[in-house]
């Protein structure tokens, strides 16, 4: 009994080990600085101490020198892993270079960057950022949109909110790009992007997905939300905005993305809302919300996902001013008149 278990109590040791070893390598992969060469001689400097420690897991002397090098190894690591802080300051992205930058005076939201890009391909927009206002006590609906881009349990989460002269506000917490830069699920988890709030037409954030990027997009009415709620919905948006231009935070893919912010705010009105794997494969959100009561109710869930899908709808849309209207025709839980009176 006791050689089974020092075995498998070095299995575990050696399993530890291995997965600081490798995340040791990402680490140093995107974040080492120099080019390429620079970062492989250090994740091969790196692979020395994390071997050394792995064999010595399944070693019946415990080769405690090998995992004491390990420790320092990793010690110098964890020190260097904490100078790297997110920055304002980058060249920036033409679509993620104005964050999100509001007050509130009363009933009156103020956003002076409100994005609203002609977009014609990938690389080929106009840059228009607006001030734009808000009356808050207008506001009389908030949807949830999804924007598949890499299978089914994959999606882009954005809010936009109604108001009631039929102008829509979309809020996205998104990657902040570099020029040039392009995302990766697997360096969000290693401090590789800072996140941004972007506040923006609908037209455009819809548009730039669904007819620049290809993607396939879903558009969902929250149901069972008082007025005072949105409000308060809207509110946290703003709040969550000013807290980045005041403290720059890293895009996490797992715990701080454009899904995790939208429960927690959810959490926020709705507290005491479970927890769930479809929080993280992020495509899985909309069946989600059905399931806590979120959207329209006595409907089906195939069939909200059926009639939310508004792909098609923003592309042959265009840049009229009633495509707010035209994306939601025949959305369930939408009245054919959208948001105006």
């Amino acid at each position: 009994m006791r050689r089974v278990l020092g075995g498998v109590g070095g299995a575990l040791l050696a399993l530890c080990c291995l997965l600081v070893g490798i995340w040791g390598g990402f680490a140093l992969w995107y974040q080492f600085p120099g080019g390429v060469v620079a970062r492989v001689v250090a994740i091969l400097v790196w692979c020395v101490p994390s071997i050394w420690a792995v064999r010595a897991g399944f070693s019946p002397r415990r080769r405690w020198h090998s995992l004491a090098v390990f420790g320092g190894v990793f010690a110098l690591m964890l020190a260097w892993w904490s100078t790297i802080t997110p920055l304002q300051d980058r060249d920036w992205a033409d679509d993620v270079a104005q964050p999100l930058h509001a007050r509130i005076e009363g009933d009156r939201l103020v956003i002076d960057n409100v994005r609203d890009f002609q977009w014609r391909s990938k690389t080929d927009y106009d840059v228009r950022w607006e001030r734009r206002e808000y009356d808050l006590s207008q506001v009389q609906s908030v949807d949830m949109i999804l924007s598949y881009w890499m299978g089914p349990a994959i999606a882009h989460t954005l809010v936009s909110f109604g108001f009631a002269d039929g102008r829509q506000l979309v809020f996205s917490l998104e990657i902040r790009k570099e020029q040039g830069e392009s995302f990766s699920a697997l360096g969000g988890f290693f401090r590789k992007f800072e996140a941004v709030l972007v506040a923006s037409d609908e037209r455009d954030i819809v548009q730039v997905r669904s007819n620049v990027r290809g993607e396939d997009v879903y558009l969902y009415r929250l149901q069972g939300l008082t007025p005072e709620k949105m409000r308060e919905l809207l509110r946290f948006y703003v709040e969550r905005g000013q807290a980045l231009e005041q403290a720059p935070a890293f895009y996490n893919t797992l715990t701080s993305n454009c899904t995790t912010v939208v429960f927690e705010l959810m959490r926020r009105i709705v507290p005491g809302l479970p927890l769930d794997y479809r929080l993280l494969a992020s495509g899985y959100l909309a069946e989600y919300a059905q399931d806590v009561g979120g959207l329209t109710p006595g409907v089906p869930y195939e069939h909200l996902h059926r009639l939310g899908r508004i792909t098609q709808r923003a592309r042959q849309a265009d840049d009229g001013p009633d495509f707010s209207a035209r994306i939601r025709q025949g959305v369930p839980g939408i009245s054919p008149q959208g948001n105006v009176p």
